[in-house]
């Protein structure tokens, strides 16, 4: 049985090949055979699904002498969770087990790194490939014909234009104009010319305007839009990799010192919904309670409401298609007020002073919080909540991931010292700014969901999908069943097959 008639055959094959990326074939023979060509010419190598997910599977000298952040193709063989910060593989993903002194609960917090991943320093290549590759494995996508249209708010259109450079093609990047400087100052070096970076209308927020942008660039048949939000190769990537990375980093926590101890939640602000899939995987394993978790600017899970907020990365005012609704136990808002004011406490000399004297802060925690981005910021919080509502004790681990670190925002952190703090953050700012954030963490701006309540959510996604974007209702619908979940996640062996025989393929074009 092949993965797509694992799936409900009253679906339509077109649209699950065409919009959600859930091919499990060859679809264009000619248009592989461009790729393969391609790769062959530029010595492309695609791992598989199994390899990201273990490492160890991959020889160590595939990457020897390569610098992580270099345009080269064999970085993709670094497209994990098992780097150190020069790029060399470790045994365990690079992790902090965050102490009560810090978070005010008995719970131990893990937090597992993103800012890991080479080229841009944050888990979202991890994303871009998972979409990407599918596509060029099944001839979907054609590198001599096609440009890779990467929608996003950041991070997946950075992952996607270092994938598609990696790759041997030629990548967009959609964005609101309103995200950090330091996401365009790392686009303007990487893309092939300026024209490839597109500036939508907006902020975090404004995700139908990348979609409407996106909408009028396909179009022209030459652009092929890889939307992170409905490529289904983006949740299976996760529970493949990001789960099973997840699992390991409990498991080595459980081994030293935390005999007792059970994965208790897993929190994540939803983006994309690509990186809560991996609590798919950990409910499977262990029971784990799955947190998703938006901007209290925009409660659009909440309250369907709507709004702006800072905490770039997590898009809203729309639930994606692959967020798997039905498998989601609690939701959680987080202000961005909290995740701005905390990033200046972790990133500067008075915030980490008064980390240190009045908090036992050590100089290694100290320099694990400034790799926490904001949306790392923000699982955090909602993991502190998360262990408040549910009453979790010393034997709860919740685990949750830094998806970016501090340096993608000094720009954003200069705002918030000239327009919170005079550009003078002092020692009383630091008290106050840690009471009022991490010292009396409540538990408001949260739903312990029942099944009405996945239910409302679920729904809200049909304005956006069936009436918006054309998605058929019967595969909208068809998303209320774990079965279909399920399902998908039988692609990774056999995309894994794919690419097997497309490496062949190049590698017999090669000689």
């Amino acid at each position: 049985m092949t993965a797509s008639t694992a799936l409900d055959s009253t679906l339509d094959a077109t649209v699950l090949q065409e919009q959600l990326g859930l091919a499990d074939h060859v679809i264009d023979e000619a248009s592989l055979e461009n790729s393969v060509r391609r790769f062959a010419e530029q010595k492309i190598v695609l791992p598989t699904f199994m390899e990201l997910a273990e490492p160890h599977r991959i020889p160590a000298d595939i990457t020897k002498g390569v610098d992580k952040n270099a345009a080269d193709p064999r970085n993709l063989f670094r497209v994990h969770w098992y780097n150190d910060l020069n790029g060399d593989r470790v045994d365990v993903p690079n992790h902090v087990v965050l102490p009560s002194s810090i978070t005010g609960i008995d719970s131990p917090i893990i937090v597992v790194f993103g800012d890991r991943f080479p080229m841009i320093t944050a888990h979202k290549v991890l994303a871009a490939y998972s979409c990407f590759a599918p596509r060029v494995i099944t001839g979907q996508f054609d590198p001599t014909r096609h440009r890779a249209v990467w929608p996003s708010t950041g991070n997946y259109a950075r992952g996607g234009i270092a994938i598609s450079r990696l790759m041997s093609s030629r990548g967009v990047a959609v964005l609101p104009a309103g995200m950090s400087k330091e996401r365009f100052d790392w686009l303007d070096k990487w893309v092939a010319d300026p024209s490839d970076i597109v500036r939508t209308p907006g902020t975090e927020s404004n995700v139908k305007e990348i979609y409407d942008a996106c909408n009028e660039m396909a179009k022209d048949p030459g652009n092929f839009i890889l939307n992170q939000f409905c490529e289904f190769g983006n949740p299976v990537g996760h529970y493949e990799v990001t789960g099973r990375a997840l699992a390991h980093a409990f498991e080595h926590v459980k081994a030293n010192g935390y005999s007792d101890l059970r994965l208790a939640a897993f929190t994540s602000a939803t983006g994309s919904a690509g990186t809560i899939s991996a609590g798919d995987r950990l409910k499977d394993i262990y029971g784990t309670k799955i947190v998703a978790v938006e901007a209290l600017e925009c409660p659009t899970m909440l309250e369907n409401g709507f709004g702006e907020h800072n905490i770039q990365g997590i898009g809203d005012k729309h639930i994606p298609l692959i967020h798997n609704v039905m498998n989601t136990d609690v939701v959680v808002g987080i202000s961005d007020k909290a995740t701005d004011e905390l990033d200046v406490l972790f990133n500067t000399p008075e915030g980490q002073k008064y980390l240190a004297t009045r908090h036992g802060a050590s100089p290694e925690l100290l320099d694990a919080l400034t790799h926490f981005g904001f949306s790392s910021i923000c699982n955090v919080l909602a993991a502190i909540k998360t262990a408040k509502l549910l009453g979790f004790g010393a034997n709860d681990a919740i685990v949750t991931v830094a998806t970016d670190g501090s340096a993608l925002y000094p720009s954003e952190r200069v705002k918030t010292l000239a327009s919170r703090f005079n550009n003078d953050f002092t020692a009383i700012d630091a008290a106050e700014v840690f009471s009022e954030h991490l010292g009396s963490v409540g538990t408001d701006a949260m739903i312990d969901c029942t099944e009405q309540d996945r239910n409302r959510i679920f729904n809200l996604g049909y304005y956006t999908w069936v009436e918006q974007q054309g998605t058929p209702l019967e595969v909208f619908e068809a998303r209320r069943s774990q079965s279909f979940w399920r399902s998908v996640r039988a692609y990774a062996p056999v995309w894994d097959e794919l690419i097997n025989e497309f490496n062949a393929r190049v590698a017999k074009v090669s000689k």
